[in-house]
C-alpha cells in the first residue's frame, strides 16, 4: 500500500502539535514575513519590497503585469474548450491519486476538452500525461518560483507566469470547469478562489468538481461545521460536487454545457470533438 492510499490511517493534529509546527516554521524566518531568504541572484523581490512604492514604480510594475496578461491571452485564445485539473505536486507515478489524475486527463481529452494544469509534477504531470496519451491538447501554466518548478514533458506548450493572480485569471477565463484532485495548500487556494467567485456570482454556472470522496470528506465536514456557526448560508454550502471517478466528472461537465455550445475558432464554428488516442510510438 502506498503512502497516499485512501485506506491509510489519518492523524489528527493536537493543538500542541500545531503550535510546535508553527514555532518550528517561524523560528527559521528571522521575522522576514514577506519573502524568505534567498541567494543574492534571487533578491529582486526582496529589494523591491524595501523600496518606497512610488506611483512611478508601481506603473512600471503594472506594465509587467499587463505584458504577462497579453502574453497569456495571445497563447490561450485558441486552445478551444478546456478544463483545468488541480492537485498535489507530490504524488508519484503509481500512487493512487497520480493514477486517478492521469485517468482524469485521459477521459477529458477523449471527450474533446483541452486539459490545463499548473504544468508541474505530481497530479499536474499526471493530468497532462493522461491527456497527451489520449491524443488531446494539453498545456501547462507554470509559475516561476524561487525554487524553480520544472515543466513536465507532457504538454503541447508551457506558458510561464511570474504572477499567481495572472495565472489564476487565465485558468478561470479559459476553463469550462475545475477538476480538483487531492492536494495541499496550492490546490485549496485554487479551489476556494473559485468557490468565492461562485459565491459572489462573479462566475457561473461553473462546475467545480472534487474527485475522491474519502479525501474530501474532511472538507465537507468542516464546511458543515462552519455553516453551523453561521458563516455559510444553506444555499452556499454545495459550492462543489464531490465524486469518486473521472468518468462521473466528465459526465457532469458535459451536462453543464449549454445545448448551443460552440466556440468561434479561426472564423469558423468548432464544436467539442472527441479525440482519438495517439498511436503508440508515433
Amino acid at each position: 500500500m502506498d503512502s497516499n492510499s485512501s485506506n491509510s490511517s489519518s492523524h489528527r493534529l493536537t493543538s500542541e502539535e500545531w503550535e510546535k509546527s508553527w514555532q518550528d516554521h517561524w523560528q527559521q524566518s528571522q521575522m522576514n514575513y514577506e519573502i524568505p531568504e534567498l541567494d543574492k541572484s534571487k533578491t529582486a523581490e526582496r529589494d523591491f519590497l524595501t523600496q518606497i512604492r512610488t506611483p512611478e514604480k508601481e506603473k512600471k510594475r503594472l506594465k509587467k503585469v499587463t505584458r504577462e496578461f497579453e502574453m497569456a491571452i495571445e497563447k490561450m485564445s485558441k486552445i478551444g474548450p478546456a478544463v483545468t485539473i488541480f492537485g498535489s505536486a507530490r504524488f508519484r507515478p503509481g500512487d493512487e491519486y497520480y493514477e486517478l489524475s492521469r485517468k482524469a486527463g485521459e477521459v477529458f481529452a477523449k471527450a474533446g476538452f483541452t486539459v490545463l494544469t499548473g504544468g508541474g509534477p505530481g497530479a499536474m504531470e499526471a493530468g497532462n500525461k493522461g491527456a497527451f496519451e489520449a491524443g488531446g491538447k494539453t498545456y501547462g501554466l507554470n509559475i516561476i518560483l524561487p525554487h524553480e518548478q520544472e515543466p513536465n514533458p507532457y504538454v503541447d506548450d508551457s506558458i510561464e507566469f511570474n504572477y499567481f493572480f495572472v495565472r489564476k485569471t487565465m485558468l478561470v477565463k479559459y476553463s469550462c470547469a475545475y477538476i480538483v484532485m487531492p492536494g495541499g495548500l496550492g490546490t485549496l487556494d485554487e479551489l476556494f478562489e473559485a468557490a468565492t467567485l461562485i459565491q459572489c456570482h462573479k462566475i457561473g454556472p461553473f462546475p467545480l468538481i472534487l474527485i475522491g470522496s474519502e479525501f474530501w470528506k474532511g472538507l465537507r465536514d468542516f464546511v458543515g461545521f462552519m455553516a453551523d456557526k453561521g458563516v455559510f448560508s444553506p444555499e452556499e454550502i454545495g459550492f462543489s460536487k464531490i465524486v469518486d471517478t473521472p468518468e462521473e466528472a466528465v459526465e457532469l461537465v458535459l451536462k453543464s454545457l449549454p445545448p448551443e455550445f460552440q466556440k468561434i475558432l479561426d472564423g469558423e464554428k468548432a464544436s467539442l470533438k472527441p479525440r482519438k488516442p495517439k498511436i503508440s510510438g508515433k
